[in-house]
């Protein structure tokens, strides 16, 4: 039986963190900012195949509290007055046992701690862009593979025209940009 990996992330504190979300947020285009996060997170989900919990905490939307699927991503919002951090903290400990690595992603420290004492593992907003960013590389260098080798099976070219080709395509996209 293979462990399931399952990861709970604070949502607003990658917002807070992210190149790309924190220009949104400064922006106020907080809700382009969580779903461009869901969209990011459900793409290295599928790819890791990982179980995927954000949490956002009521501070920005009050009153609002529910759980939905969203991108294959499970989102939630916590009832008013309730962190993400609490909501965490109480969460993970019905996803540990011997079946399940847990992860949280937080730059919060003294979460990292909370966590950590209770089995799960813990990592910085910087560490999972880090990740995603990896991930997305991966994604392309894997599709790249793929299509070169079916083209390959079926083109007259030699794989040394075909990497001249290919060069000259990236030299044009770089001098089009």
């Amino acid at each position: 039986m293979k462990r399931q990996e399952v990861m709970f992330v604070d949502g607003y504190n990658m917002i807070g963190s992210w190149p790309q979300l924190v220009r949104l947020q400064k922006r106020d285009e907080i809700q382009e900012a969580r779903d461009l996060l869901l969209f990011e997170l459900s793409n290295y989900r599928k790819y890791k195949d990982i179980q995927m919990i954000v949490v956002f905490d009521a501070q920005f939307v009050p009153g609002l509290t529910k759980t939905y699927d969203e991108y294959e991503v499970q989102v939630v919002f916590t009832k008013e007055g309730e962190t993400a951090d609490a909501y965490i903290e109480r969460e993970v400990e019905r996803y540990i046992n011997p079946l399940n690595r847990v992860n949280v992603a937080t730059s919060d420290s003294a979460e990292q701690w909370m966590i950590f004492q209770k089995g799960a593992l813990r990592k910085s907003a910087n560490e999972l862009w880090m990740d995603l960013e990896h991930a997305k590389r991966q994604i392309k260098q894997d599709v790249r593979e793929h299509y070169d080798g079916k083209i390959r099976r079926r083109s007259p070219w030699e794989v040394e025209q075909l990497a001249k080709l290919d060069a000259l395509r990236q030299w044009l996209e770089k001098e089009l940009k």
